[in-house]
């Protein structure tokens, strides 16, 4: 870590020295007070506008802060003028060969060759930046094939050896489709794709179990071979099954807490651990058992005019084929098939309509209701809570009068009515029927681990009822299994080559010039600037850390789990009892958990947590030049910090209208010159986009000429000037996927030529050069 990373106190772990409390503040130097006085400022005691209300922090703090503002404003200042000197006379040279020095490491030989690949922006007509990222049947449609080809996955070999010369709980990413090539998450996959499946030999069990897992997944062979058999001999295990004629009759709830503890089947409600956001806030850490609505395997639909949940009826049909080929693959006589489909297609009817979408039900104010497991237990009497629960969280020790948290009670109460009324019918093996409503959704559960009989039927009746999905590939499955249940030896992996002390640099200064970029906006008041300002400062960032840094500790932790390089099934059977280990740890020590294939920051308890694998390659390697870093992965990680204030930000300042209103008047004179299209008005949400991406660009380039500031030697790729460098990283990573980006409403290349409209900025103009406007100042 710099010295500056100390003095400001940003990245400490112990944040009950390191920070005030919330209603500590800081003065900040008169460089930094607001642009602007609120509007009521005339009702505000006189006084400098970021000092507390309450008390300021000791004078030793003050000072610290003072004098690492100043001086960061300082040697950029200084930075520029150097700038300025070398290089303010070579302003129309694009290759300054004679100014840099040529990083040769391989990584640098790799990001050489994907700028050869890749259109550069500088020499770019304007109407180059006019279409939306993504937009079909634009000209960027081309070109973002161009810059996909330039960042398709990095070899894995190649970036693990030396150079010649020198990261809640809930399975949502099982549903991911194959990804565009720009994708963070699609580019940590290749990377991470690349450590499972090299030759190289590791002195850790954990890992060995880690790599063998993956492999048996990939060995398709083996499964083919395998058939239904290793689920029949599974079933014979839980005491059979009333389908192939074999049953011993086993107690319902017996049954179903085995089917939660050992292999994650929750057939009739969802089970998983999280917070309660509405805690008060120093209570806010605490994790609760979670008891939702199950993800029925029948299709359903909400009819909106009754308020109420029903079977898809045009869906039947073919749901019904496809469970009788299921239980055809299973060995079940003929004459059985559709007696036990009906009934299990009944029992899930039933269940469904006592089902709701989850915005009615934060409508009806039933979501995190907070109940003991006793009342519980009187409101449904069918399920045994405390038994199921208990074995669900093996080897916790619960009680009555622990509590939980509901997000449907009316379906609770509703499901353990409907089980009743089975439980009862005149059958002589009534309850058979909810064993194989049970068994199938245990099969739905495994089918992962099965031959491709029974995904391909999956797959047949989804196209049935119209559902589209790409194609997973089977590297990209059986990497998300296998991150299931070994995500902490894959955020081992990363840590291991990781350049800790590269990135959190990277982290620290983009993290600085946020703040700085805050400090310039024109507040409409004084209290909300004060708040935020609060809470910025009480959310320091960090590099997300993994508990387990020692490979014997590592190895501990996964002992118990045995693996066969050629028996997927029975290896998928430990991931799930993994996973439940997993859920159990994560009640029990009430910490954040990590997801290690997480590529985006997250605002937790004690400040904002940076996973490792946003800083993977091409995105990031220790050894490219600074510029190159700042400019791909410094505006990601700016983009990202924005996104986690943005709400507060957008209603409580004026600025961002202005820079957006200026940048989106130079697109449409841009636009308009090219004949692309005609004059419109962005809603609020593109608005707000457009100021975040330029806003973060302009943190980024901030925080690298900081870093260069403070260490002013850099190296270049393909000779060119660092500037130019800094905004060729950033146009190939500008049309990043994220949440957002169906509110950007260009292509945040178009930035480029906004930023070096000021003549001393680029070293070389771009051809796409924007011309001053009428009441409208040529920068923004």
């Amino acid at each position: 870590m710099s010295q500056t990373s100390i003095e400001l106190q940003l990245l400490q772990t112990d944040q009950s020295k390191s920070y005030p409390e919330p209603e500590n503040q800081y003065q900040a130097p008169s460089e930094l007070q607001l642009t602007e006085q609120p509007h009521n400022s005339h009702q505000l005691p006189q006084r400098n506008p970021l000092q507390s209300e309450q008390q300021l922090l000791n004078s030793e703090r003050q000072k610290k802060l003072i004098g690492l503002l100043l001086g960061f404003f300082i040697g950029t200042a200084i930075l520029g003028l150097i700038y300025y000197i070398q290089y303010g006379q070579n302003t129309g040279s694009i290759n300054n060969a004679a100014y840099v020095t040529p990083c040769v490491s391989s990584a640098c030989q790799w990001a050489a060759a994907r700028l050869s690949m890749s259109t550069d922006p500088f020499t770019q007509p304007c109407d180059y930046f006019m279409s939306p990222c993504g937009s079909k049947g634009s000209p960027l449609k081309s070109r973002g094939g161009q810059r996909g080809h330039s960042m398709q996955g990095y070899s894995q070999n190649l970036m693990d050896r030396p150079a010649e010369t020198e990261p809640e709980n809930k399975k949502d990413h099982r549903t991911l489709t194959e990804d565009r090539n720009l994708s963070r998450k699609h580019l940590l996959l290749q990377y991470l794709r690349g450590i499972l499946e090299t030759n190289h030999s590791s002195n850790s069990s954990a890992v060995r179990k880690t790599k063998d897992f993956y492999h048996s997944c990939l060995d398709t062979k083996s499964l083919e071979t395998a058939g239904a058999e290793p689920f029949l001999e599974l079933i014979q295990k839980l005491g059979g099954w009333a389908v192939s004629g074999q049953w011993n009759k086993t107690d319902f709830n017996y049954t179903l807490g085995l089917l939660m503890r050992e292999y994650g089947t929750f057939p009739f409600f969802n089970l998983y651990v999280g917070k309660n956001p509405n805690d008060a806030p120093s209570n806010r850490t605490k994790r609760y058992i979670q008891i939702d609505q199950p993800d029925l395997l029948i299709p359903i639909e909400w009819n909106s005019e009754k308020q109420q949940s029903r079977a898809k009826a045009e869906t039947l049909r073919p749901f019904l084929s496809s469970c009788q080929s299921y239980l055809a693959f299973l060995g079940s006589p003929p004459s059985n098939r559709l007696f036990h489909v009906g009934t299990f297609i009944s029992l899930s009817s039933e269940l469904a309509v006592a089902t709701s979408p989850v915005q009615y039900r934060r409508l009806k104010g039933q979501l995190y209701q907070r109940i003991t497991i006793r009342e519980l237990q009187s409101q449904a009497p069918a399920i045994d809570w405390l038994g199921c629960l208990q074995a669900a969280f093996h080897p916790l020790s619960l009680s009555e009068d622990d509590q939980v948290l509901l997000h449907n009670l009316p379906y609770i109460i509703q499901m353990s009515k409907i089980i009743n009324r089975w439980l009862q019918k005149p059958f002589i093996s009534s309850s058979s029927f909810l064993e194989t409503y049970m068994f199938l959704n245990l099969l739905h559960t495994l089918m992962p681990a099965m031959d491709s009989r029974f995904s391909e039927t999956a797959k047949n009746m989804s196209l049935a009822l119209g559902n589209v999905e790409e194609e997973v590939p089977r590297w990209k499955h059986c990497l998300l299994e296998t991150e299931t249940g070994f995500d902490t030896v894959l955020t081992h992996l990363l840590s291991e080559r990781i350049a800790r002390q590269k990135t959190e640099e990277i982290i620290e200064n983009v993290f600085f010039s946020f703040i700085s970029k805050i400090m310039e906006l024109k507040w409409k008041d004084h209290k909300p600037f004060q708040h935020f300002i609060d809470k910025v400062y009480s959310s320091p960032p960090r590099l997300w850390s993994s508990q387990i840094s020692d490979k014997g500790d590592l190895d501990l932790l996964f002992s118990e789990v045995t693996i066969s390089s050629n028996g997927f099934f029975s290896n998928y059977l430990q991931l799930l009892s993994l996973w439940q280990k997993r859920r159990s740890k994560l009640l029990a020590e009430q910490t954040d958990a990590a997801y290690s294939l997480s590529v985006t920051p997250a605002l937790v308890s004690d400040g904002v947590v940076f996973p490792m694998g946003m800083f993977v390659p091409p995105l990031f390697h220790p050894t490219y030049p600074k510029a190159m870093s700042y400019g791909a992965v410094g505006f990601l990680v700016a983009k990202d910090i924005f996104h986690l204030f943005v709400r507060e930000i957008f209603s409580h300042n004026e600025t961002m209208y202005a820079v957006g209103e200026c940048v989106w008047a130079h697109y449409l004179n841009a636009s308009e010159n090219s004949g692309q299209v005609e004059a419109s008005v962005l809603s609020e949400g593109q608005q707000q986009e457009l100021w975040l991406q330029y806003s973060a660009l302009q943190v980024a380039l901030q925080a690298y000429h900081h870093s260069l500031s403070q260490n002013p030697a850099d190296t270049s790729v393909s000779g060119l000037h660092h500037t130019q460098l800094f905004f060729r990283s950033f146009s190939q990573v500008s049309c990043d996927i994220d949440q957002y980006s169906e509110f950007m409403p260009l292509d945040p290349s178009f930035f480029i030529p906004v930023m070096c409209a000021k003549s001393d900025l680029c070293p070389t103009n771009p051809q796409c050069s924007i011309k001053a406007l009428q009441n409208q100042s040529q920068t923004c």
